[in-house]
C-alpha cells in the first residue's frame, strides 16, 4: 500500500439544494422597465450609498433612490438614460420615497455598473425587453 493510499482522501461536499428560480415569460412580461433619462441627482444625506434621483419616463417624471453612490457622482449621472423597473411599488428609503428601482449589475459584494445603451439611446419611456 502506497502513502497515497492511507491518506484520507477530502471529505465530500455537501449536498446543495439547487432551486430553480427561473420565471415564466408572462411573469417576465409583468415587469414594466423603462428608459428613462436621469433630469438631477443628490447625494443622500447620511448615506454613502444612496442617491437621490429624478428621472423622465417620457409620460412622467418620478423620483428614485439608487444605491450607486460609490461609484457613480451625482453631477455625472445628470443626462444620462437608464433602465427602471418602473411598476414595482414605492418604497421608502432614508425618509424618501423611491418610485422605481434603476438597474445595475454587480458581483456579489461588488460595486453596481448601470446599465448602458449605445449612443444615441432610446428616448425616454421607451419599453425595455
Amino acid at each position: 500500500m502506497t502513502a497515497d493510499e492511507t491518506r484520507p482522501g477530502p471529505e465530500p461536499a455537501p449536498a446543495v439544494e439547487v432551486r430553480d428560480s427561473r420565471i415564466t415569460i408572462e411573469a417576465f412580461m409583468g415587469i414594466d422597465l423603462r428608459a428613462a433619462t436621469v433630469l438631477a441627482a443628490e447625494r443622500v444625506e447620511k448615506s454613502r450609498r444612496l442617491v437621490k434621483l429624478e428621472v423622465d419616463l417620457g409620460t412622467e417624471r418620478r423620483t428614485v433612490v439608487a444605491g450607486i453612490a460609490e461609484v457613480y457622482e451625482a453631477d455625472d449621472l445628470v443626462g444620462r438614460t437608464v433602465v427602471v423597473v418602473a411598476n414595482l411599488q414605492p418604497a421608502k428609503l432614508m425618509g424618501i420615497e423611491s418610485n422605481g428601482m434603476v438597474l445595475a449589475a454587480s458581483l456579489e459584494g461588488g460595486k453596481p455598473s448601470l446599465v448602458r445603451f449605445d449612443d444615441p439611446p432610446p428616448p425616454p419611456g421607451t419599453r425595455v425587453r
